[in-house]
């Protein structure tokens, strides 16, 4: 019964997927008239709207790359080179989260061995994982989203088939989600020659992950326990408000990130007035103290004081649906309410899926959902990290 229960489980993350898929893709090339027309913006290759009583973009924005996204809609409300291929660094971590999190009940123990450490970069981010004891998958998994922890990712890696299944799995997801900037060679997102994303494709890995209530658990979670520490802190400042930072009104979560090759790389998610957006943040070149985490939450900002009225300048091309018991599924609004989002709480179980033949997909996965749904019940839950 055990072991029907996982197969179920697995196989409805890998329907999942393969249907999200269907309907995930870039934004285009020229977006068919809706993007900026403002000759200045088009030559430092942004994207917004020029629409009357659209706010002007906020100043200082130094991003190499970075985007605006709607998590309800999909839509696309501005960019800069969206798709311009960038070395990731920890935010590819989303993509991990995306591939593997469904794979593993949280309470599954796992005893970590030399073999499972090996590899972890010098001068990775780390939890502090021990070889010889023993750690639940939910305590990897803080470690990962908490503290961004390579050697919990490897581990994790290990449980999952070893690193190149992981970077190959991974790849294949990334291509699934319609992520086409992304080659994956480190699933940590540690620096490696050939290893890109894109502040497009990161957003998508973001949404796809926020459809999952556990990886919207753990990417919320601003403070948890972990094995041999007292306790882990999110390494995310706009979630925590530390370092001279306050947090971020409606904040969700979701990845930062840091390497040499990367610079500071930050996906953000938010959810006010009904809202949720989700910006992603590539590289800022200012060098200004907390610079990725003030661009993003201007972006932020920007983004809400448009009310949802500017015409997206590019798509995600997906709706958001839920699985509500035994019926099908149907378009739903983000289930976040503002009360949720100001105490970190996580969405309530989505998922994303394409609209046409994917959407009458969906409707034949109610009841393997079902049946995954209590299997998880029977694994059990655990508190996040980044």
């Amino acid at each position: 019964m055990a072991i029907d229960a996982r197969v179920s489980k697995k196989a409805a993350a890998m329907t999942l997927i393969a249907v999200a898929g269907v309907s995930l893709t870039s934004i285009p090339a020229a977006a068919g008239g809706s993007t900026a027309r403002q000759p200045a913006a088009a030559r430092a290759g942004v994207q917004v709207p020029a629409a009357p009583g659209i706010p002007r973009l906020p100043g200082g924005l130094s991003a190499l790359s970075w985007i605006v996204a709607d998590a309800d809609t999909g839509s696309v409300l501005a960019a800069k080179n969206p798709h311009r291929r960038l070395a990731p660094a920890s935010t590819l971590k989303t993509l991990f989260a995306v591939t593997v999190l469904p794979k593993f009940s949280a309470g599954t123990v796992r005893r970590v061995s030399s073999t499972d450490l090996a590899g972890v970069g010098a001068g990775s981010s780390v939890v502090g994982v021990r070889q010889g004891s023993r750690y639940t998958v939910a305590d990897l998994w803080r470690g990962v989203f908490l503290r961004s922890g390579n050697d919990a990712v490897h581990v994790l890696a290990a449980m999952n088939g070893g690193w190149r299944t992981t970077a190959q799995e991974m790849q294949e997801t990334a291509r699934k989600l319609g992520a086409r900037n992304t080659t994956v060679k480190s699933p940590d997102g540690y620096d490696t020659p050939g290893q890109v994303s894109s502040a497009y494709d990161l957003t998508v890995f973001a949404r796809a992950g926020l459809a999952n209530d556990d990886f919207a658990r753990y990417c919320a979670t601003a403070r948890a326990a972990f094995p041999g520490t007292t306790q882990i802190e999110n390494t995310n400042r706009l979630l925590v408000g530390s370092h001279g930072l306050s947090r971020y009104p409606g904040i969700i979560g979701v990845k930062n990130g840091y390497t040499t090759k990367a610079g500071n790389t930050l996906i953000a998610a938010a959810r006010r007035n009904g809202r949720t957006l989700i910006v992603t943040v590539l590289n800022p070149q200012s060098n200004e103290n907390n610079a990725v985490y003030k661009e993003a939450g201007s972006l932020l900002d920007w983004g809400f004081d448009t009310d949802g009225s500017a015409q997206p300048v590019g798509t995600l091309h997906a709706v958001r649906t839920s699985y509500h018991g035994g019926t099908a599924f149907r378009p739903v609004a983000a289930h976040v309410t503002e009360a949720e989002a100001r105490g970190g709480s996580p969405w309530r179980s989505t998922l994303v899926l394409g609209a046409g033949g994917a959407g009458v997909a969906a409707i034949g996965l109610g009841a393997l959902l079902a049946r995954w749904r209590q299997a998880r019940g029977r694994g059990g839950h655990g508190g996040g990290t980044v």
